[in-house]
């Protein structure tokens, strides 16, 4: 495999990693703090990620960082962060909504329900979360990306493979463990 491609894919594999476990602190956050429900593991595994954050984070890298270099302008003012987040929203709600179907599906229920929003549908996607995670993709695009990305830039690559291998072993071994005892 082209070196390239192989520390792409490792530098790839622990952002998913980092955003799976922020999103799944997020999660835990929101319901032991915010709402006061009381603690609940928010993934679909024993450890602590919530693997919808991890591949929402790796779809909007891919997605989204051509445009958020760019300089778009309507007359003076601009306006690529606009679309920015407007594209977040997008993507993120028709990813939360795909992943309700394939927990459906696998699982036999999804683990949010919206219906206590306005603007839901079918409790599987609303208004509010999504403006939220406009906000949230927007924090992590500007803000969390280029501090990881500084961060695997610094690793040598055979710290970065390191890092990935053991996030991959420990991630495998969740998934046998989940759904194997």
């Amino acid at each position: 495999m082209n070196q390239s491609i192989r520390r792409n894919f490792a530098e790839y594999y622990i952002y998913f990693m980092m955003y799976s476990i922020l999103g799944w602190i997020y999660e835990v956050f929101l319901e032991v703090v915010v709402y006061r429900w009381g603690f609940s593991n928010r993934g679909v595994l024993f450890g602590p990620y919530c693997i919808i954050y991890g591949v929402g984070a790796l779809i909007l890298i891919l997605c989204l960082g051509g445009l958020q270099k760019k300089r778009l302008y309507l007359g003076k003012i601009l306006i690529t962060p606009l679309l920015v987040f407007i594209s977040i929203v997008a993507i993120t709600t028709v990813l939360e909504l795909i992943a309700s179907y394939i927990m459906e599906f696998t699982q036999g229920g999804w683990l949010w329900d919206y219906t206590r929003f306005s603007f839901n549908f079918q409790g599987r996607i609303a208004l509010n979360p999504s403006i939220r995670f406009g906000i949230g993709g927007m924090i992590f695009l500007y803000i969390l990306q280029p501090l990881f990305k500084k961060l695997t830039d610094r690793m040598s690559d055979r710290t970065l493979y390191t890092v990935s291998l053991f996030l991959l072993v420990l991630f495998a071994a969740d998934v046998i463990y989940t759904y194997c005892f």
